[in-house]
């Protein structure tokens, strides 16, 4: 297992800074603190955000610093539900400055795992996800030439899971630091979409609201219009 052992006493060390985080919360009443956790369904996440705006009038740094770190928790240890915290972002600090916000969250928070994974993943990848693991590779390498297109394909049009290709990525060669260029750009769609419908929220009845086929229509038109230089050049992008 080599060095693998390494991302235990790193998850239980991030797992106590956030419970220290939710212990500060600023309030006196023990019930509210109890709701204070990663919303797992949409009554979670409406229940959450009206917790949290009380919160924010009170301290608006805490909120954000709170948001922040469970963002990147989420992100950096690929848990799913940054649909759901995209939605709250958009619900507490609204679109002009929940989204950029939520953008560079999830560009620093996949940044993390990627340096996770480059550190301590590539033996688990390679066991429990060998043909996937080969067949990213192989399709980075007959794009090379065009890599910066490819990547932003695979955020704006996923056929593979985002978090399979944050961990998979230093594995298959990526460089950093167009690793965090395309995560910034390339889910900036999605990004949007929910922050935007996170200032909604309470009109909101499901997250079938946030994503209907309209939605995903979008998205791939998106994915089209990202591509259009690669096509232009005669380069098409082999996913």
């Amino acid at each position: 297992m080599g060095h693998a052992w390494l991302i235990v006493p790193i998850l239980v060390t991030a797992t106590c800074w956030l419970y220290i985080l939710t212990y500060l919360a600023p309030s006196v009443d023990e019930e509210e603190k109890s709701r204070l956790a990663f919303p797992s369904c949409f009554d979670d996440l409406q229940d959450l955000a009206k917790l949290l705006q009380i919160y924010y009038e009170r301290n608006w740094w805490y909120v954000l610093i709170l948001f922040s770190t469970a963002y990147l928790y989420k992100q950096a240890f690929s848990i799913p539900g940054s649909a759901l915290l995209n939605i709250l972002g958009g619900a507490l600090f609204g679109l002009f400055v929940g989204f950029p916000l939520c953008c560079f969250l999830t560009a620093i928070g996949a940044s993390c795992c990627f340096l996770l994974s480059r550190h301590f993943g590539k033996e688990l990848l390679e066991k429990y996800f060998p043909q996937k693991v080969k067949f990213l590779q192989s399709k980075v390498e007959k794009n090379s030439h065009q890599l910066i297109y490819f990547l932003l394909f695979l955020r704006l049009f996923p056929m593979t899971p985002n978090w399979l290709i944050n961990l998979a990525s230093p594995i298959m060669g990526v460089p950093l630091h167009l690793f965090f260029v395309t995560v910034l750009i390339g889910l900036m769609p999605y990004n949007f979409l929910c922050v935007q419908a996170g200032e909604m929220l309470t009109t909101l009845t499901s997250l079938d609201d946030v994503f209907s086929l309209r939605t995903f229509g979008q998205l791939a038109l998106m994915a089209a219009v990202a591509l259009g230089p690669s096509i232009l050049l005669k380069k098409p992008v082999e996913a």
